[in-house]
């Protein structure tokens, strides 16, 4: 069984109809027994940060999460603002989040040199694949994939980076390490890429897991 992770943002239930659509069970839950009997686990949603930490501290969900990531090793997606608050802070709101990776979380700059950039960023933007990754299996480099965001992830540690996306500049758009992926756009609505790389986490096995 794979956990979507309740913590009150949207977007949960697209994420779930699209595993179940893929043919695998899953199951949206803020019940730490539940989680803790997940095979694996998916942290999708839309939203602030300062909110999303708020509701995950609130619930105890943030300690319930780093339990599963660090000491359970369970393979663990983050998608959209799962991905930024998985970085130790967030210029939005000036949140602390969780730490996961090292790394700070920073608004897109209003004026570059092409001139003004429109943000949020919404629509479909192109994937760059930086280091090879099983989430990658069977798909192209420079695939359209659908984004919503006005932050990026600024990573510490640049081997984390797995795919980077150009929008006024060039941002990290895709890391992973150990047993963690997480990507800035939305698996569930990049049409047949994106459900590929979401069929790719179902069936992965990280390296030094059973």
């Amino acid at each position: 069984m794979i956990a979507i992770v309740d913590y009150e943002a949207g977007n949960l239930k697209s994420v779930q109809r699209a595993v179940r659509h893929l043919g695998y069970d899953a199951l949206i839950t803020s019940d730490p027994s539940e989680i803790d009997r997940a095979e694996r686990i998916i942290f999708p949603g839309v939203g602030a940060a300062g909110a999303s930490m708020e509701s995950l501290r609130k619930s105890g969900l943030d300690q319930v999460v780093k339990n599963q990531v660090i000491d359970k090793k369970k393979p663990f997606l983050a998608i959209c603002i799962g991905i930024q608050i998985i970085f130790e802070r967030s210029e939005e709101d000036d949140a602390v989040c969780l730490g996961l990776l090292k790394g700070q979380v920073k608004r897109f700059p209003a004026q570059t040199p092409d001139g003004v950039l429109k943000i949020p960023q919404i629509g479909w933007n192109q994937l760059y694949q930086t280091i090879p990754h099983p989430i990658f299996e069977e798909t192209k480099d420079g695939s359209e994939m659908y984004f919503v965001n006005s932050y990026y992830c600024d990573p510490a540690d640049r081997s984390v980076v797995i795919g980077e996306t150009e929008y006024g500049i060039r941002f990290t758009s895709a890391v992973a390490k150990e047993n963690l992926i997480a990507t800035q756009f939305h698996l569930e609505k990049s049409g047949k890429i994106g459900l590929r790389m979401l069929k790719n986490f179902c069936e992965w096995t990280p390296s030094g897991t059973v």
